[in-house]
Protein backbone atom coordinates (compact mmCIF):
# COMPACT_ATOMS: atom_id res chain seq x y z
CA UNK A 1 0.00 0.00 0.00
CA UNK A 2 1.39 3.14 -0.85
CA UNK A 3 1.88 5.60 2.12
CA UNK A 4 -0.74 8.36 0.22
CA UNK A 5 -3.35 5.98 0.21
CA UNK A 6 -2.44 4.80 3.97
CA UNK A 7 -2.64 8.73 5.16
CA UNK A 8 -6.12 8.56 3.06
CA UNK A 9 -7.62 5.84 4.42
CA UNK A 10 -6.83 6.80 8.49
CA UNK A 11 -8.22 10.22 7.34
CA UNK A 12 -11.38 9.13 6.49
CA UNK A 13 -11.67 6.44 9.46
CA UNK A 14 -11.37 9.42 11.55
CA UNK A 15 -13.96 11.48 10.36
CA UNK A 16 -16.20 8.58 9.05
CA UNK A 17 -16.03 6.40 12.10
CA UNK A 18 -18.14 7.57 14.61
CA UNK A 19 -21.21 8.07 12.04
CA UNK A 20 -20.77 4.26 10.48
CA UNK A 21 -20.78 2.67 14.03
CA UNK A 22 -23.56 4.93 15.48
CA UNK A 23 -25.62 4.19 12.63
CA UNK A 24 -24.35 -0.40 12.88
CA UNK A 25 -25.24 0.24 16.72
CA UNK A 26 -28.93 1.40 15.95
CA UNK A 27 -29.13 -1.77 13.60
CA UNK A 28 -27.68 -4.62 15.54
CA UNK A 29 -28.02 -3.01 18.84
CA UNK A 30 -24.67 -4.11 20.58
CA UNK A 31 -21.96 -1.72 20.67
CA UNK A 32 -18.91 -4.34 20.25
CA UNK A 33 -20.43 -6.30 17.14
CA UNK A 34 -21.07 -2.77 15.48
CA UNK A 35 -17.27 -1.91 15.77
CA UNK A 36 -16.49 -5.48 14.27
CA UNK A 37 -18.41 -4.35 11.26
CA UNK A 38 -17.28 -1.18 11.20
CA UNK A 39 -13.65 -2.66 11.36
CA UNK A 40 -14.48 -4.71 8.44
CA UNK A 41 -15.64 -2.31 6.44
CA UNK A 42 -12.02 -0.79 6.98
CA UNK A 43 -10.14 -3.96 6.16
CA UNK A 44 -12.04 -4.05 2.74
CA UNK A 45 -10.82 -0.91 2.20
CA UNK A 46 -7.13 -1.92 3.05
CA UNK A 47 -7.17 -4.10 0.69
CA UNK A 48 -9.31 -2.65 -2.28
CA UNK A 49 -8.70 0.94 -1.86
CA UNK A 50 -4.71 0.86 -2.83
CA UNK A 51 -5.67 -0.93 -6.05
CA UNK A 52 -8.48 0.73 -7.12
CA UNK A 53 -8.00 4.19 -5.58
CA UNK A 54 -10.08 5.95 -2.80
CA UNK A 55 -13.79 6.18 -4.16
CA UNK A 56 -14.99 9.54 -4.18
CA UNK A 57 -17.34 9.32 -1.44
CA UNK A 58 -14.97 7.35 0.90
CA UNK A 59 -17.69 7.45 3.90
CA UNK A 60 -20.63 6.30 1.84
CA UNK A 61 -18.17 3.69 0.44
CA UNK A 62 -17.29 2.57 3.84
CA UNK A 63 -21.41 2.38 5.19
CA UNK A 64 -22.54 0.91 1.86
CA UNK A 65 -19.80 -2.73 2.91
CA UNK A 66 -20.26 -2.12 6.31
CA UNK A 67 -24.37 -2.22 5.63
CA UNK A 68 -23.81 -5.42 3.29
CA UNK A 69 -21.86 -7.23 6.22
CA UNK A 70 -24.24 -6.39 9.22
CA UNK A 71 -27.86 -7.61 6.97
CA UNK A 72 -25.41 -10.52 5.98
CA UNK A 73 -25.39 -11.49 10.12
CA UNK A 74 -28.87 -10.53 10.48
CA UNK A 75 -30.01 -13.15 8.42
CA UNK A 76 -27.72 -15.79 10.81
CA UNK A 77 -27.89 -14.30 13.77
CA UNK A 78 -30.56 -15.28 16.74
CA UNK A 79 -32.08 -11.48 16.60
CA UNK A 80 -32.84 -11.56 12.76
CA UNK A 81 -34.53 -15.38 13.74
CA UNK A 82 -36.63 -14.12 16.47
CA UNK A 83 -37.58 -10.97 14.43
CA UNK A 84 -39.01 -13.18 11.43
CA UNK A 85 -40.22 -15.60 14.04
CA UNK A 86 -42.25 -12.71 14.90
CA UNK A 87 -43.77 -11.14 11.93
CA UNK A 88 -44.64 -14.82 10.70
CA UNK A 89 -43.56 -16.77 7.76
CA UNK A 90 -42.47 -14.61 5.14
CA UNK A 91 -41.92 -14.76 0.80
CA UNK A 92 -38.39 -14.12 -0.08
CA UNK A 93 -39.33 -10.84 -1.55
CA UNK A 94 -41.17 -9.93 1.63
CA UNK A 95 -37.97 -10.75 3.62
CA UNK A 96 -35.87 -9.23 1.10
CA UNK A 97 -37.99 -5.98 1.55
CA UNK A 98 -37.47 -6.18 5.84
CA UNK A 99 -33.88 -5.82 4.78
CA UNK A 100 -33.95 -3.36 2.48
CA UNK A 101 -35.75 -1.36 5.22
CA UNK A 102 -32.97 -1.89 7.65
CA UNK A 103 -30.03 -1.13 5.13
CA UNK A 104 -32.04 2.29 4.38
CA UNK A 105 -32.33 3.23 8.30
CA UNK A 106 -28.86 3.57 9.02
CA UNK A 107 -28.74 6.65 6.64
CA UNK A 108 -31.42 7.86 8.77
CA UNK A 109 -31.06 10.14 11.84
CA UNK A 110 -27.35 10.81 11.47
CA UNK A 111 -27.28 13.41 14.16
CA UNK A 112 -29.13 11.05 16.57
CA UNK A 113 -27.11 7.92 15.80
CA UNK A 114 -23.59 10.01 16.95
CA UNK A 115 -25.23 11.61 20.21
CA UNK A 116 -26.84 8.01 21.03
CA UNK A 117 -22.70 6.54 20.73
CA UNK A 118 -21.74 9.45 22.87
CA UNK A 119 -24.41 8.65 25.38
CA UNK A 120 -23.67 4.88 25.06
CA UNK A 121 -20.08 5.60 25.59
CA UNK A 122 -20.27 7.60 28.78
CA UNK A 123 -22.72 5.53 30.55
CA UNK A 124 -22.60 5.63 34.21
CA UNK A 125 -22.86 2.33 34.88
CA UNK A 126 -18.66 2.73 33.19
CA UNK A 127 -15.70 3.80 35.27
CA UNK A 128 -14.41 7.03 33.85
CA UNK A 129 -11.46 5.20 32.95
CA UNK A 130 -13.67 3.06 30.72
CA UNK A 131 -15.74 5.90 29.59
CA UNK A 132 -12.65 7.62 28.10
CA UNK A 133 -11.65 4.79 26.59
CA UNK A 134 -14.70 4.00 24.84
CA UNK A 135 -15.22 7.59 23.90
CA UNK A 136 -11.76 7.92 22.20
CA UNK A 137 -11.96 4.52 20.35
CA UNK A 138 -15.70 4.63 19.42
CA UNK A 139 -16.25 8.61 18.64
CA UNK A 140 -12.44 10.08 18.45
CA UNK A 141 -11.58 6.77 16.13
CA UNK A 142 -8.24 6.02 18.16
CA UNK A 143 -6.88 2.85 17.90
CA UNK A 144 -5.81 0.98 20.92
CA UNK A 145 -2.20 1.83 20.38
CA UNK A 146 -2.42 5.30 20.65
CA UNK A 147 -5.55 5.66 23.34
CA UNK A 148 -2.34 3.74 24.86
CA UNK A 149 0.07 6.18 24.28
CA UNK A 150 -1.90 9.39 24.90
CA UNK A 151 -2.47 7.87 28.60
CA UNK A 152 0.94 6.31 29.08
CA UNK A 153 -0.51 2.56 30.04
CA UNK A 154 0.43 -0.66 28.62
CA UNK A 155 -1.93 -1.22 25.87
CA UNK A 156 -3.20 -4.56 27.09
CA UNK A 157 -4.74 -2.78 29.70
CA UNK A 158 -6.46 -0.15 27.74
CA UNK A 159 -7.73 -3.08 25.55
CA UNK A 160 -9.02 -5.06 28.63
CA UNK A 161 -10.53 -1.94 29.73
CA UNK A 162 -12.60 -1.47 25.92
CA UNK A 163 -13.83 -5.16 25.88
CA UNK A 164 -14.21 -5.12 29.78
CA UNK A 165 -16.98 -1.83 28.64
CA UNK A 166 -18.85 -3.50 26.02
CA UNK A 167 -19.45 -6.63 27.97
CA UNK A 168 -20.50 -3.97 30.92
CA UNK A 169 -23.16 -2.11 28.64
CA UNK A 170 -24.18 -5.83 26.94
CA UNK A 171 -24.83 -7.44 30.89
CA UNK A 172 -26.23 -3.96 31.84
CA UNK A 173 -28.46 -4.35 28.90
CA UNK A 174 -27.97 -0.73 28.59
CA UNK A 175 -31.01 0.61 26.02
CA UNK A 176 -29.36 1.82 22.45
CA UNK A 177 -31.48 4.86 22.38
CA UNK A 178 -31.19 8.57 23.70
CA UNK A 179 -31.84 8.94 27.29
CA UNK A 180 -35.68 10.66 27.90
CA UNK A 181 -35.31 14.11 28.81
CA UNK A 182 -35.37 13.70 32.67
CA UNK A 183 -32.24 11.52 32.44
CA UNK A 184 -30.36 13.94 29.66
CA UNK A 185 -29.04 16.38 31.60
CA UNK A 186 -27.55 13.61 33.86
CA UNK A 187 -26.03 11.92 31.10
CA UNK A 188 -24.92 15.23 29.48
CA UNK A 189 -22.79 15.75 32.73
CA UNK A 190 -21.28 12.63 32.26
CA UNK A 191 -20.40 13.21 28.85
CA UNK A 192 -19.10 16.49 29.50
CA UNK A 193 -16.80 15.03 31.91
CA UNK A 194 -15.10 12.74 29.74
CA UNK A 195 -14.66 15.36 26.93
CA UNK A 196 -12.82 17.25 29.85
CA UNK A 197 -10.63 14.84 31.17
CA UNK A 198 -9.02 14.13 27.74
CA UNK A 199 -8.91 17.49 27.34
CA UNK A 200 -7.02 18.52 30.33
CA UNK A 201 -4.98 15.19 29.93
CA UNK A 202 -3.59 16.71 26.49
CA UNK A 203 -3.39 20.44 28.17
CA UNK A 204 -1.33 19.55 31.58
CA UNK A 205 0.03 16.00 31.22
CA UNK A 206 -0.12 14.07 34.67
CA UNK A 207 2.94 11.93 34.01
CA UNK A 208 5.68 11.38 31.68
CA UNK A 209 8.17 13.15 29.63
CA UNK A 210 5.58 16.09 27.55
CA UNK A 211 4.62 19.21 29.54
CA UNK A 212 1.60 18.98 26.53
CA UNK A 213 0.02 16.72 24.59
CA UNK A 214 -1.29 18.68 21.68
CA UNK A 215 -3.04 15.67 20.24
CA UNK A 216 -5.52 14.90 23.07
CA UNK A 217 -6.50 18.42 22.83
CA UNK A 218 -7.52 18.23 19.11
CA UNK A 219 -9.42 14.94 20.08
CA UNK A 220 -11.43 16.47 22.85
CA UNK A 221 -12.14 19.86 20.95
CA UNK A 222 -13.38 17.77 18.05
CA UNK A 223 -15.84 15.72 20.04
CA UNK A 224 -16.62 19.09 22.04
CA UNK A 225 -17.51 20.63 18.81
CA UNK A 226 -19.13 17.38 17.44
CA UNK A 227 -21.76 17.27 20.71
CA UNK A 228 -22.38 21.25 20.15
CA UNK A 229 -23.74 20.29 16.91
CA UNK A 230 -26.26 17.97 18.68
CA UNK A 231 -27.12 19.36 21.46
CA UNK A 232 -27.12 23.12 20.12
CA UNK A 233 -29.40 24.17 22.92
CA UNK A 234 -27.49 23.53 26.19
CA UNK A 235 -25.31 26.63 27.70
CA UNK A 236 -22.91 23.99 29.35
CA UNK A 237 -21.75 22.30 26.28
CA UNK A 238 -21.28 25.72 24.45
CA UNK A 239 -19.44 26.35 27.79
CA UNK A 240 -16.83 23.26 27.87
CA UNK A 241 -16.29 24.06 24.28
CA UNK A 242 -15.71 27.77 24.90
CA UNK A 243 -13.19 26.73 27.73
CA UNK A 244 -11.52 24.40 25.77
CA UNK A 245 -11.17 26.90 22.88
CA UNK A 246 -9.50 29.66 25.03
CA UNK A 247 -7.52 27.14 26.70
CA UNK A 248 -5.90 25.50 23.24
CA UNK A 249 -5.38 28.85 21.93
CA UNK A 250 -2.34 29.09 24.47
CA UNK A 251 -0.52 25.23 23.84
CA UNK A 252 1.63 27.00 21.49
CA UNK A 253 3.36 29.03 24.57
CA UNK A 254 3.18 26.50 26.65
CA UNK A 255 6.32 25.18 25.85
CA UNK A 256 9.72 26.62 25.03
CA UNK A 257 11.43 25.53 21.96
CA UNK A 258 13.44 22.21 23.53
CA UNK A 259 9.78 21.13 25.30
CA UNK A 260 10.04 23.08 28.46
CA UNK A 261 7.22 24.31 30.81
CA UNK A 262 6.46 28.23 30.03
CA UNK A 263 4.08 29.34 32.96
CA UNK A 264 0.97 31.17 31.84
CA UNK A 265 2.53 34.77 32.85
CA UNK A 266 5.69 34.01 32.06
CA UNK A 267 4.06 33.45 27.92
CA UNK A 268 4.82 35.03 24.82
CA UNK A 269 1.05 36.24 24.56
CA UNK A 270 1.81 36.62 20.64
CA UNK A 271 2.36 33.13 20.32
CA UNK A 272 -1.20 32.74 21.04
CA UNK A 273 -3.96 31.52 18.32
CA UNK A 274 -6.58 34.48 17.60
CA UNK A 275 -8.63 32.86 15.88
CA UNK A 276 -9.06 29.80 18.87
CA UNK A 277 -9.37 33.11 21.10
CA UNK A 278 -11.88 34.59 18.74
CA UNK A 279 -14.13 31.12 18.89
CA UNK A 280 -13.60 30.45 22.52
CA UNK A 281 -15.30 33.61 22.93
CA UNK A 282 -17.72 33.23 20.59
CA UNK A 283 -18.74 30.22 22.40
CA UNK A 284 -18.59 31.88 25.56
CA UNK A 285 -21.32 34.48 23.84
CA UNK A 286 -23.76 31.61 22.71
CA UNK A 287 -23.64 30.24 26.33
CA UNK A 288 -23.98 33.61 27.94
CA UNK A 289 -27.43 34.13 25.39
CA UNK A 290 -29.19 31.09 25.77
CA UNK A 291 -30.01 32.28 29.05
CA UNK A 292 -30.25 31.49 32.52
CA UNK A 293 -27.33 31.56 35.12
CA UNK A 294 -23.54 30.36 33.88
CA UNK A 295 -22.63 26.60 34.88
CA UNK A 296 -19.58 25.22 35.98
CA UNK A 297 -17.58 25.02 32.20
CA UNK A 298 -19.17 28.38 31.16
CA UNK A 299 -17.78 30.45 34.89
CA UNK A 300 -13.81 28.55 34.13
CA UNK A 301 -14.43 29.83 30.32
CA UNK A 302 -15.50 33.41 31.16
CA UNK A 303 -12.30 33.26 33.84
CA UNK A 304 -9.95 31.54 30.63
CA UNK A 305 -11.53 34.36 28.98
CA UNK A 306 -10.12 37.14 31.26
CA UNK A 307 -6.53 35.84 30.32
CA UNK A 308 -7.44 36.09 26.60
CA UNK A 309 -8.54 39.29 26.64
CA UNK A 310 -5.25 41.07 28.00
CA UNK A 311 -2.51 41.37 25.49
CA UNK A 312 -0.12 41.44 28.81
CA UNK A 313 0.36 39.87 32.27
CA UNK A 314 -0.68 43.32 33.84
CA UNK A 315 -3.65 43.95 31.86
CA UNK A 316 -5.95 41.08 33.17
CA UNK A 317 -8.60 42.11 35.11
CA UNK A 318 -8.17 40.10 38.75
CA UNK A 319 -10.91 41.25 40.62
CA UNK A 320 -13.37 39.99 38.03
CA UNK A 321 -11.70 36.94 37.62
CA UNK A 322 -11.63 36.62 41.30
CA UNK A 323 -15.68 37.06 41.05
CA UNK A 324 -15.87 34.69 38.80
CA UNK A 325 -14.00 31.99 41.09
CA UNK A 326 -16.65 33.34 44.26
CA UNK A 327 -19.76 31.85 41.56
CA UNK A 328 -17.70 29.24 40.88
CA UNK A 329 -16.58 28.09 44.33
CA UNK A 330 -20.58 28.66 45.55
CA UNK A 331 -22.16 26.27 42.75
CA UNK A 332 -19.61 23.56 42.56
CA UNK A 333 -17.57 24.26 46.24
CA UNK A 334 -14.24 22.59 46.09
CA UNK A 335 -10.46 22.55 47.16
CA UNK A 336 -9.04 22.73 43.84
CA UNK A 337 -10.96 25.58 42.67
CA UNK A 338 -10.38 27.44 46.33
CA UNK A 339 -6.74 27.13 45.60
CA UNK A 340 -7.45 28.47 41.86
CA UNK A 341 -9.64 31.39 43.51
CA UNK A 342 -6.52 32.00 46.02
CA UNK A 343 -4.09 32.34 43.04
CA UNK A 344 -6.73 35.33 41.88
CA UNK A 345 -6.70 36.83 45.38
CA UNK A 346 -3.01 37.22 45.36
CA UNK A 347 -2.53 39.14 42.48
CA UNK A 348 -5.60 41.13 42.64
CA UNK A 349 -5.19 41.67 46.66
CA UNK A 350 -1.61 40.67 46.93
CA UNK A 351 0.50 37.44 47.71
CA UNK A 352 -0.37 37.74 51.92
CA UNK A 353 -3.96 37.82 51.04
CA UNK A 354 -3.61 34.73 48.65
CA UNK A 355 -1.23 32.68 50.87
CA UNK A 356 -3.98 33.44 53.65
CA UNK A 357 -6.53 31.31 51.79
CA UNK A 358 -4.14 28.74 50.79
CA UNK A 359 -3.04 27.89 54.66
CA UNK A 360 -6.76 27.33 55.01
CA UNK A 361 -6.31 24.13 52.57
CA UNK A 362 -3.18 22.64 53.91
CA UNK A 363 -4.53 20.22 56.10
CA UNK A 364 -7.42 19.50 53.19
CA UNK A 365 -7.52 15.55 52.42
CA UNK A 366 -8.58 15.94 49.20
CA UNK A 367 -5.18 17.86 48.33
CA UNK A 368 -3.11 15.55 49.79
CA UNK A 369 -0.79 14.65 47.22
CA UNK A 370 -1.95 17.28 45.05
CA UNK A 371 1.64 19.00 44.34
CA UNK A 372 -0.10 22.22 42.94
CA UNK A 373 -0.94 22.91 46.56
CA UNK A 374 2.72 23.26 47.73
CA UNK A 375 3.29 24.83 44.08
CA UNK A 376 1.54 27.86 44.65
CA UNK A 377 2.25 27.97 48.20
CA UNK A 378 6.05 28.03 47.62
CA UNK A 379 5.29 30.85 44.46
CA UNK A 380 3.21 32.87 47.09
CA UNK A 381 6.20 33.00 49.37
CA UNK A 382 8.65 33.57 47.15
CA UNK A 383 7.08 36.68 46.07
CA UNK A 384 6.87 37.64 50.28
CA UNK A 385 10.58 36.83 50.58
CA UNK A 386 10.49 33.87 52.36
CA UNK A 387 12.61 31.92 50.43
CA UNK A 388 14.12 29.34 52.33
CA UNK A 389 10.11 28.06 53.19
CA UNK A 390 9.44 28.36 49.42
CA UNK A 391 12.24 26.03 48.47
CA UNK A 392 10.61 23.65 50.90
CA UNK A 393 7.41 23.73 48.77
CA UNK A 394 8.70 23.84 45.63
CA UNK A 395 10.78 20.43 46.53
CA UNK A 396 8.02 18.76 48.08
CA UNK A 397 5.99 19.38 45.23
CA UNK A 398 8.53 18.40 42.41
CA UNK A 399 8.39 15.18 44.68
CA UNK A 400 4.80 14.67 44.42
CA UNK A 401 4.18 15.09 40.60
CA UNK A 402 5.15 12.12 38.40
CA UNK A 403 5.91 14.41 35.12
CA UNK A 404 9.34 14.38 34.17
CA UNK A 405 9.24 18.30 32.95
CA UNK A 406 7.01 19.42 35.40
CA UNK A 407 9.46 18.39 37.90
CA UNK A 408 12.48 19.78 36.23
CA UNK A 409 10.30 23.15 36.52
CA UNK A 410 10.15 22.94 40.15
CA UNK A 411 13.84 21.58 41.34
CA UNK A 412 15.06 24.63 39.19
CA UNK A 413 12.64 27.05 40.85
CA UNK A 414 13.85 25.55 44.30
CA UNK A 415 17.21 25.89 43.57
CA UNK A 416 16.81 29.60 42.83
CA UNK A 417 15.60 30.41 46.10
CA UNK A 418 18.95 29.00 47.84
Amino acid sequence: MTSEAHRAIETVWRIESPRLIGGLVRLVRDVGVAEDLAQDALIAALEQWPESGVPRNPGAWLMSTAKRRAIDQLRHRSLAEKKHEQLGRETDESQRAVEDQLAASIDDEIGDDLLRLLFIACHPVLSIEARVALTLRLLGGLTTTEIARAFLAPEPTIAQRIVRAKRTLAEARVPFETPRAEERAARVSSVLGVIYLVFNEGYSATSGDDWVRPALCDDALRLGRILVGLVPNNPEVHGLVALMELQASRLRARTSPSGEPVLLLDQDRSRWDRLLIGRGLAALGKAETIGGSLGPYALQAAIAACHARALRPEDTDWPRMVALYDALAELTPSPVIELNRAVAISMADGPAAGLEVVETLVDEPALRGYHLLPAVRGDLLVKLGRLEEARGEFERAAFMTQNTRERKLLLDRAAKCA
